[in-house]
């Protein structure tokens, strides 16, 4: 038998390797890794983002998959229908089904409008701001598509303004440049996002990832439901999420910690939009020296909230990592005042919840503290899991109350 390079469609052919992982793909994990298909010479020289036919060892059809000979991931399933055609089209249908759901999910258009390989557009993330929206085009695919999930994402949403985002470790992982640049429409000013009661402002070209972080959301009502009355420490606050949620909540008072003064001033314009400023402010330093600092004045909060970033993004960083969520949660709880809250946030991939949960445990009682855990949280229903891919269960919040 002949090999086939190409199917009846003109697709290229790429194969899993005999002990490849067919039966994963047929279940429904979205990727294929390098070390699984068959990299010779015709598959190596693929162009990064080509659209192929994936087969088993015995030349069964898998998946119409995205290839990228220069990434570990080396294929994405697309569509598991042989005769799907990935155009703009069949883009806008999958932007649909996401829109869908958040239709039913929320009031007003403020979410992650697609999360990826969950929403059936590998490696594409889509935040939506009211009439303008960013676009994180984190496969090589999708970068070379851009042009047409954007006019896909007007069709079908009716937003006037979008921002691509190219940035970030996803990028750097699939071979692909840094560049954040305006595709359609102006945005020269923060957009206030209303959120659990609080306005947020968003800096859609120059602020972190596509601006605000929308997984939070759930976290910050729930932290807003103790807040009330109480003193409030909000360290790694970004642009407000736990503070202006708190504040909104009925809080007396929020101090807010970070080391980026554009971030802070963003959390200050919310509190100002919110009428809400003279119970707010900002302290700008490294985190940790804060803490140390607040610890050595004797201050104690009522609530205190700590959303640091990954600490361990990738596995070989996950022994440090936890180390460094078992430091926040020490020095965060000699702040908390006798029957006060401590909220704990991970974002890391590779620690998961029983790993965080034991490291922030570790801290507490080596901080002297003994603690009840009162609420587990993840990313919002807009950040939906795959089932198949852990990867997509990133995001781990922690509650507890601590006695004297």
């Amino acid at each position: 038998m002949t090999d086939q390079t190409e199917d009846t469609q003109g697709l290229p052919v790429v194969r899993l390797r005999p002990k490849g992982e067919a039966r994963a793909i047929r279940h429904g994990f979205p990727w294929v890794y390098a070390d699984e298909l068959v990299t010779d010479r015709r598959t190596s020289a693929l162009r990064p983002g080509t659209i192929a036919r994936l087969e088993d060892a015995d030349r069964r059809f898998l998946a119409v998959v995205t290839v990228n000979p220069a990434s570990k991931i080396i294929a994405r399933v697309m569509d598991r229908d042989e005769g799907a055609a990935i155009t703009r089209d069949w883009i806008s249908g999958r932007i649909a089904r996401a829109l869908a759901l958040r239709d039913r999910l929320y009031d007003a258009p403020f979410y992650r409008l697609v999360h990826a390989e969950a929403d059936g557009l590998p490696g594409v993330i889509i935040d939506r701001f009211g009439d303008a929206a960013v676009i994180q085009p984190n496969a090589a695919w999708a970068e070379a598509m851009v042009g047409d999930i954007a006019g896909a994402l007007t069709e079908v949403t009716g937003v006037t303004r979008i921002v691509k985002n190219g940035s970030g470790r996803a990028r750097t992982l699939e071979g692909l440049p840094e560049e954040t640049r305006v595709l359609t429409g102006v945005i020269d000013a923060p957009v206030q996002v209303p959120m659990n009661g609080a306005i947020y402002l968003a800096d859609l070209t120059h602020g972190q990832k596509t601006g605000l972080f929308y997984d939070q959301r759930p976290n910050h009502a729930f932290a807003a439901s103790l807040a009330r009355g109480a003193r409030v420490l909000d360290v790694f606050a970004h642009v407000g999420g736990f503070g202006l949620a708190a504040l909104a909540g009925g809080a007396a008072s929020v101090l807010a910690v970070d080391s980026s003064e554009p971030a802070l001033a963003l959390a200050t314009g919310g509190a100002k939009a919110m009428g809400v400023e003279d119970r707010f402010t900002t302290r700008k330093d490294d985190a940790f020296a804060v803490m140390e600092a607040l610890a050595g004045e004797g201050a104690a909060y009522d609530l205190v909230i700590c959303d640091p970033p990954a600490f361990a993004p990738a596995r070989p960083a996950l022994e440090a990592g936890l180390r460094a969520y078992e430091r926040v949660a020490l020095m965060a709880a000699k702040l908390v005042a006798p029957g006060g809250y401590l909220t704990l946030c991970s974002c890391s991939h590779a620690a998961d919840l029983s790993a965080f949960r034991n490291a922030s445990a570790r801290g507490i009682g080596r901080g002297g503290r003994r603690a009840q855990l009162i609420h587990t949280g993840f990313a919002g229903p807009d950040h939906p899991q795959l089932p198949q891919l852990a990867e997509t269960a990133y995001l781990k919040v922690l509650t507890f109350r601590l006695d004297g």
